[in-house]
């Protein structure tokens, strides 16, 4: 497994918006640290994405409208671009984990809230299915907040399946998960938008950090029993800085 990260995503004065959690500086630090601290994650360096890859998923209006914002623009591009990798690589065998800022499951075709600008794992299925190298996609979401953006990103797109984890307890929250995939489809690839928010100290007041390795664990299992084993991931929410690195390398580990 390697991880797909750029140094600019260290950046965070392309939000101006103060109450930005996803912009707090700092704030992938101590992720980075813990993911090169396991000492056997790759590091992959990223390119933007083109705007004829945006224009996939999203209206000219709004990426003209985007592309007023020179810091919030140049951010937003590589993380799609980064997403995009990630999704090629895993296409090719390996699993990947983008860890990545601005988010995106909260980007719709044309509007975006929650910190988010792109649909960067929507995109990157878009991607994968215009090169003509997949046709159907599942699309695990266990961020704490619903991925509205990526399912009006992916609403025209039958064979690409949304799966929004809820509950209101640990317990629950996992149980949903297991059931869930139990009833996936066959498909040719599985995407995670990878939100740690639910963790017990952050938004969602929920997961414990040995939790996001069984979700890691589980979402690994489903991927073995489509056979070909294709998973990428890319970081959502997360802002309880102190234990976001420990979780997000609880959740690799699980998902390698």
């Amino acid at each position: 497994m390697r991880v797909v990260f750029h140094e600019s995503f260290h950046d965070s004065d392309y939000s101006e918006d103060k109450h930005d959690n996803a912009a707090d500086p700092g704030r992938l630090v101590g992720v980075m640290e813990a993911l090169r601290g396991e000492g056997h994650y790759g590091v992959v360096i990223p390119s933007r994405a083109t705007r004829e890859d945006i224009l996939l998923g999203h209206g000219e209006a709004y990426v003209a409208a985007v592309e007023t914002k020179a810091r919030l623009h140049a951010a937003a591009m590589m993380a799609a671009g980064a997403a995009i990798m990630a999704a090629d690589y895993a296409l090719r065998g390996e699993p990947m984990f983008a860890c990545v800022r601005p988010p995106g499951h909260h980007a719709s075709r044309s509007s975006a809230w929650g910190h988010c600008t792109f649909s960067n794992v929507a995109l990157a299925l878009l991607w994968l299915r215009n090169a003509g190298r997949i046709r159907s996609a599942m699309l695990v979401d266990f961020d704490a907040h619903t991925g509205d953006g990526t399912k009006d990103v992916l609403r025209a797109w039958p064979e690409a399946r949304v799966f929004n984890v809820y509950g209101d307890s640990a317990a629950d929250y996992l149980r949903n998960l297991e059931e869930g995939l139990k009833q996936a489809p066959q498909v040719d690839i599985l995407a995670v938008s990878a939100g740690f928010d639910a963790y017990i100290h952050d938004l969602g007041h929920k997961l414990s950090t040995e939790d996001f390795f069984t979700i890691g664990r589980m979402l690994q299992g489903y991927a073995i029993r489509l056979g070909h084993q294709r998973r990428f991931a890319v970081l959502e929410g997360g802002y309880y800085l102190p234990d976001l690195g420990k979780n997000v390398l609880s959740f690799c580990r699980g998902f390698e």
